[in-house]
């Protein structure tokens, strides 16, 4: 018989595997994301791929803290609002502002509570009272470190103050000053601060416009104060003297 003898074939050269779709979508959306950060604002441009088979737009966020000299927000900041207690809760309260605004304050073991002349306690803040609250504002919720009962109000300005236009949707923006304007100022320029300096510069804005709520106070180069007062058409800045007396407003 013949005898039959396996021969072994040579290995061919192995080929690459081809990239997935989804692979190199991922890989292109990664690329051409673009972070850009720049005075303490953040900003992410997302890439969408190539590939008709994914059309998926790949994204990333990423925030910054704000820069020295910058009153670019990095989270909460101290601010506040004045308005009447709509409805109470374990939890804390709800104001409603003369503007319209709705804002949820919230209370903790650390609030403090006061009149215009002594201390008091949670029990004193009831439906329909008049109350200034000042502390940590993000957005429309207020963490509240103080709660003012009928509060004193007037005697912040050093003029006669125009009324608070309340935001309507779909209307115009208004575009109007008051008082004097700090020399050299430039919207975003200062640096955001806490404590009882912002609790002085946001009580005396609120007492000359109340209707909006501060969500930061800014120290400006002068050493006087922008206090960034949002809910509202107008008035967006209010500027608040060294000795916190109002000075001007856009």
């Amino acid at each position: 018989m013949r005898s039959t003898e396996t021969q072994e074939l040579p290995s061919l050269p192995r080929q690459p595997r081809r990239m997935t779709n989804r692979r190199l979508n991922r890989l292109l959306a990664i690329g051409a994301t673009v972070v850009v950060i720049g005075g303490g604002a953040y900003g992410v441009v997302g890439a969408t791929s190539g590939s008709a088979g994914a059309g998926m737009v790949q994204t990333a966020s990423v925030a910054a803290t704000a820069t020295p000299g910058s009153n670019a927000r990095s989270g909460p900041a101290a601010g506040g609002v004045v308005g009447t207690v709509a409805s109470v809760s374990t939890s804390g309260f709800t104001v409603s502002t003369s503007a319209g605004q709705k804002v949820t304050v919230k209370k903790s073991s650390s609030t403090k509570y006061r009149t215009a002349t002594r201390s008091t306690s949670a029990s004193a803040v009831t439906k329909g009272k008049h109350v200034l609250v000042l502390g940590k504002t993000d957005g429309t919720t207020i963490t509240a470190s103080q709660v003012i009962v009928q509060p004193a109000s007037g005697g912040s300005a050093t003029y006669s103050p125009s009324k608070v236009i309340a935001f309507k949707r779909g209307a115009p923006a208004t575009s109007k000053q008051d008082g004097q304007i700090p020399a050299n100022y430039t919207e975003g320029s200062g640096t955001i601060v806490s404590g009882t300096t912002a609790n002085k510069a946001t009580e005396a804005a609120l007492a000359a416009y109340p209707g909006g709520v501060v969500d930061r106070v800014v120290k400006l180069s002068n050493g006087e104060y922008e206090v960034h007062n949002i809910g509202v058409s107008w008035p967006h800045h209010i500027f608040v003297s060294k000795s916190f007396k109002v000075v001007g407003a856009n």
